[in-house]
Formats: structure tokens, sequence, C-alpha cells
């Protein structure tokens, strides 16, 4: 839901409760045909469709953006927002995928290549705020692992992913490793796997370079885009679904 569609809730249902605190003996006529009126306000919004989102071509390549609002060929196991990962720990309040602008561009590029093969990008993460990278540096303060918060890694900077692909069924393809495997297993140059392994990991590491972003040597699912870089280091929280009743 948009702000002014935010704003205009929060001030009826402020409207609301105020006449619901006026006692019932000095409640008036209109006063009760005001209250009906204002829950059937709630409803009507709350069937309002969507504010139209504007083109990512009318958009700053700077801004965050809900990856899910532009594309829905992706798939997600955002795996911060839940106690499946390294950290045994949600740091995440909510499962969302956000990212900058032109990672965006460039993912919904990539993947377009990905579903002429068959297959589709599925995210374990993407941006991630930098209070969160503090957050993981507690829990796991080696840089082996986790980005030093204080310079920040390019997830702070909306400019990273952790990914993998499926088959159009939802299939994961075997890497070899699950996400978050910290071993040379996971390393892209250990070619001591299966030949489909190493296929698959070729597949989503060139097609992936073609696209502007490089991979890390340890890890087979993370990809930086190569012009994110330099953006500065972001804390910007994405808001979490609430419902009215």
């Amino acid at each position: 839901m948009k702000f002014k569609q935010l704003l205009l809730v929060f001030g009826i249902l402020f409207l609301y409760s105020h006449c619901k605190e006026v006692k019932k003996e000095e409640v008036l006529p209109d006063v009760v045909e005001k209250e009906i009126m204002l829950e059937d306000s709630i409803k009507i919004i709350m069937k309002m469709p969507k504010v139209e989102i504007p083109s990512l071509a009318d958009l700053s390549d700077t801004l965050f953006i809900r990856l899910a609002d532009y594309s829905a060929d992706f798939q997600y196991d955002m795996r911060y927002a839940t106690e499946n990962n390294f950290l045994k720990a949600k740091v995440y309040d909510c499962a969302e995928c956000y990212t900058r602008v032109k990672t965006a561009k460039a993912l919904i590029a990539a993947n377009s290549d990905f579903m002429k093969e068959g297959y589709r990008i599925k995210f374990f993460d993407c941006y991630r705020p930098n209070d969160v990278q503090y957050k993981m540096w507690e829990i796991v303060p080696n840089p082996q692992y986790v980005a030093d918060p204080v310079k920040g890694s390019i997830h702070n900077k909306g400019g990273a992913v952790d990914i993998t692909l499926v088959d159009m069924d939802g299939a994961e393809l075997d890497m070899g490793t699950d996400f978050d495997f910290f071993g040379r297993k996971a390393y892209h140059d250990n070619m001591d796997l299966p030949e489909e392994v190493l296929e698959n990991r070729k597949l989503l590491k060139e097609t992936m370079e073609k696209h502007g972003f490089w991979s890390i040597r340890t890890e087979w699912w993370h990809y930086n885009l190569s012009t994110a870089s330099n953006d500065p280091v972001a804390n910007f929280t994405w808001p979490c679904p609430t419902t009215i009743n």
C-alpha cells in the first residue's frame, strides 16, 4: 500500500477510535452514522487496486525497489528471514528482496536468458541493511564469512545477490552444496565435482558475468554487480506487510 493510502487509513482509524471513546449515553445518531461510514470507508480502501508502479526506465538507477513488483519470474527462499542459515538466527523481520534499480535491470535481463534455457533465478539474499550486517557480525565476527559492517558489503549497497537456479517446476539445480556452505566444495575453482554440478555452476557464472556481475572464489551463489562497488552503504529497511481486521 502506498504512503498516501497508508496516511488515509491511519487518519480514518484515528477518527474511528476517537468516536469509540465517547460514552454510550453521549453518542448522537449522527456520530453512530459516521462510525458506520468509517467502517465502510476502511473496507473500500482495502479493496482499492494497487497504485500503478513506475517503470524501471523512469527511475534513478540508485533507488531501491522491491524486485517482485517488477517481475513475477523469480523464485525466493530468503534464508535470513528464517533460522535456516549459517547464523541459526532470523535477522530480517520479513522476507523481501530489494535491490537498487540498476541491479534489478541486470537481474531481469539475466533471468530472461536463463528462461530461454528452461531455468529461473532463485534468491537466498538480496539487499541487506547495514544494521543487519552489524547483527550478523555480532553472531559471527569472522571476516571470512561476514563482511565487516564498518566497511560494509556490496549486499549493503544493494548490488549483491545470493542465488541459485531452478527449473520451470521450481526444482533446484544441483550446485554441489547448499547455500551458505563454507568450505572448498563451494569454491568456483574446485573441479573435483560431478560434471553436472560443474555444468550448472558454469551456466550460472557465465550468464551472470554476461550481464555485468562478478563472482567471489569461495561462494558459488554470490554475485556482485560490477557498477555497484562505489555506491554508498545503505541502511534502508523495507516495510513488512500489515493487515487491518
